[in-house]
């Protein structure tokens, strides 16, 4: 007999405001408690001393995760000039010190390097697999692992703030797979000392924004009261960046049995020259039928062909 599935079947995103006390699966597995949801998932890992957004998925929602993960970022952080740790954060040992305390003049100056396509190297303590492992794992058991570098976008990184001279406050606006302690380490180094971050909150993940969070406390309150689904933003929420499509009710129920929709006819050459012309994330476009979501599809020759069906 199958094992029956425990929780309700909610579908959609809820934005947690997340706090400094616990892991990202740690959050999102509370979440998902305090919700009794069926499915759930969430859409970019945040480091544990971290606090901000971290956008939730439940249900078909968790079909869209990768386009959440890899939507325009911004963070704000704190760094400490003068004390390396193994983490790059407070979480981690101090494994070098430097007297050095640099200006805003040279953090400016500085700063010009980090704009635009980088190359950087992500920290020892990240989630990255190295043969199958963690690389956070690797180093708690003490093993040094190289990690390769990778090219990462950044798109503004600002000195917002001097709260002594130990200290500078920033703001990032940023593209995927970009680590804010990779960053403060390296422009530590850049200005000819070392440094860590203190403080690390995410402001926004995509469409995902402080102005739609809610905290853990905020949430409590809310189930308390009967109401979670009102926190709920739609399944299609992280998918504005790919071009959408529309289709027929009869077309959409094609899709929604694996089939492919023909648009060789006339009629449909507009619908094809409008999904070529907005180009779309790796050919991939966003199905709807009559304003709801039906599929992620691509487009193969003059068919669409369904990569995930959204069943809703």
């Amino acid at each position: 007999m199958a094992r029956k599935r425990k929780g309700v079947p909610r579908h959609g995103w809820l934005v947690l405001d997340k706090p400094g006390t616990m892991t990202s699966t740690q959050a999102m597995a509370k979440v998902r408690w305090m919700m009794n949801a069926e499915k759930a998932g969430h859409g970019g890992t945040l480091d544990p001393i971290a606090t901000g957004i971290l956008p939730i998925a439940f249900g078909e929602a968790t079909k869209t995760v990768q386009y959440a993960m890899d939507g325009h970022k911004t963070y704000r952080f704190v760094m400490k000039f003068g004390e390396a740790t193994d983490t790059d954060d407070r979480a981690g040992q101090v494994i070098a010190t430097s007297d050095v305390r640099p200006t805003d003049e040279q953090i400016e100056k500085a700063l010009e390097a980090f704009q635009g396509l980088i190359s950087q190297v992500p920290p020892q303590y990240s989630a990255i697999k190295v043969d199958g492992e963690r690389a956070y794992d690797l180093a708690r058991e003490g093993e040094a692992v190289e990690l390769a570098a990778r090219t990462v976008r950044i798109d503004g990184f600002h000195l917002t703030g001097r709260p002594d001279n130990d200290h500078a406050e920033f703001e990032v606006e940023c593209g995927k797979g970009t680590y804010m302690r990779s960053l403060a380490r390296d422009l530590a180094l850049a200005v000819g000392t070392v440094g860590h971050i203190t403080v690390l909150r995410r402001l926004s993940v995509g469409p995902f924004t402080l102005a739609n969070a809610v905290t853990l406390e905020q949430l409590e309150q809310i189930v308390a009261e009967g109401e979670p689904d009102r926190l709920l933003m739609p399944v299609a929420a992280p998918l504005d960046r790919l071009p959408a499509i529309d289709l027929s009710p009869v077309e959409a129920d094609r899709l929604r049995h694996g089939q492919g929709v023909s648009l060789l006819r006339r009629a449909d050459l507009d619908r094809l020259e409008a999904l070529r012309g907005a180009g779309g994330e790796e050919g991939t476009a966003l199905a709807l039928t009559e304003g709801r979501p039906v599929a992620l599809v691509r487009l193969e020759g003059g068919e669409l062909r369904p990569a995930r069906v959204l069943n809703l």
